[in-house]
């Protein structure tokens, strides 16, 4: 299982490595994160794409007009559009979502930032939202770029992740603590 992890997550290098040469070359490159997101938005929402994308049942054919209607409808055109066709057509759209992260790790570091993957109990707010960029910036010393959702099996409070560091003050942390040292004095 690691070994296959490790391939999908070399594929998605590989192909994340080539989208942002070429959106940097194009000036693009925050057209492509926009249009990523609004792709990563649609395949979260949709049961049947995500399984389009994930079962090798599908011929690439199939794929790639399905991809085709589903970027047109959602307006993903010029370079991203062609590059879901490309992923299609070659088979690895079920390496989509580690090309996503890793177009915008080399997105935040082209930019001096660092990506923190903040997962809450319930939405931020916008200011919410610049309180914790202010805090994790004082953290890791440069602008930080937030990936936020929403788990609301937290209860309270958030899980945040940046780099190798995980920062976990979700109330569902705290109260499996406290029910563990319960445990142990009765």
């Amino acid at each position: 299982m690691a070994q296959s992890g490790s391939i999908i997550s070399a594929v998605a290098q590989r192909y994340a490595g080539s989208l942002y040469e070429l959106a940097a070359d194009s000036k693009a490159v925050a057209r492509v994160e926009e249009d990523l997101s609004r792709f990563e938005a649609l395949v979260s929402g949709s049961d049947d794409l995500k399984r389009l994308i994930e079962s090798p049942v599908f011929s690439a054919g199939d794929q790639l007009k399905a991809i085709a209607a589903v970027a047109d409808k959602a307006g993903i055109s010029g370079l991203t559009g062609n590059f879901l066709r490309v992923v299609a057509r070659n088979r690895r759209l079920f390496a989509m979502p580690g090309i996503i992260q890793a177009f915008r790790r080399l997105a935040a570091e082209a930019r001096g930032e660092v990506e923190a993957q903040v997962v809450s109990a319930h939405n931020l707010t916008a200011a919410q939202q610049a309180e914790l960029k202010t805090a994790l910036k004082a953290v890791a010393g440069k602008d930080v770029a937030i990936s936020l959702t929403v788990d609301p099996t937290l209860l309270g409070g958030l899980v945040v992740r940046m780099g190798s560091r995980q920062i976990d003050t979700s109330l569902k942390t705290k109260l499996a603590s406290l029910k563990l040292a319960l445990k142990e004095v009765g």
